[in-house]
């Protein structure tokens, strides 16, 4: 199955590429604000602050707190019948169900017991292992960044793969 390129991210960390799926009929507003947030670069550089074993992984706050966010505004809850299984990606938020900005976890394990109360908007499709080998802590001592985050619509194709060997541009 082809994917969707414009509701496909690549995550690239230290160790290689994280592919993810977005849902945007699931989580829309979400979807908008995660794609809206990669294309301006707003994600490169930052560390994941809060890194729990068996747990997940999380990342998107430019002050590497676990406080900040973006400039934009707070997101309503998109909660949906998606469940957070291993590579699940979901939206943080802080007690109020609509405070999610650009903060984001990918789940290790299981973990279903944040299904209805977390926004779901994305799925590890390929690269989990790499996730797996993100530095653990809240926070960890020295936390491993997000080298560039794309959505895949915006890479340039010739650049992903070699062209074919002989094929002539007409």
């Amino acid at each position: 199955m082809a994917q969707d390129a414009e509701n496909t991210l690549y995550l690239d960390l230290k160790d290689g590429r994280v592919t993810i799926k977005m849902f945007p009929t699931d989580a829309p507003k979400h979807v908008e604000r995660i794609k809206k947030l990669t294309r301006e670069g707003f994600y490169d550089g930052i560390v994941f602050h809060r890194v729990i074993d068996g747990f997940m992984a999380q990342t998107g706050d430019p002050t590497g707190t676990g406080t900040g966010g973006s400039d934009e505004p707070d997101l309503p809850a998109e909660f949906n019948s998606r469940s957070f299984n291993r590579g699940a990606i979901g939206m943080a938020r802080t007690n109020d169900p609509n405070s999610a900005n650009s903060q984001f976890f990918i789940c290790f394990d299981d973990c279903t017991f944040l299904n209805g109360q977390y926004t779901v908007w994305g799925q590890v499709t390929s690269g989990m292992e790499f996730v797996d080998k993100i530095k653990r802590g809240e926070p960890p001592s020295n936390p491993d960044k997000i080298v560039k985050m794309q959505v895949a619509a915006d890479v340039d194709a010739s650049a992903e793969k070699p062209a074919a060997s002989g094929a002539a541009a007409e």
